[in-house]
């Protein structure tokens, strides 16, 4: 994921925005900060989605064994 320091940016803009809103300069920067995240976040989540492995054909012994 991001560093701490674009994480605490994003926040802080986010914050800033919602309070007495952001000049042009700060809201080209949260539109660059955020697209770096989702960048990132959707590395992330793909690594963690092909890491995700299917099984088929359990019978329902081996269910109900599990779950004890």
């Amino acid at each position: 994921m991001l560093i701490k320091e674009k994480m605490d940016r994003i926040n802080a803009l986010a914050r800033k925005c919602k309070s007495e809103g952001l000049t042009d300069e700060e809201k080209a920067e949260q539109k660059i900060l955020r697209e770096e995240y989702l960048v990132k976040f959707r590395e992330h989540f793909k690594g963690h989605l092909e890491n995700i492995k299917f099984v088929d054909n359990i019978d329902d012994d081996n269910c109900k064994n599990n779950k004890n």
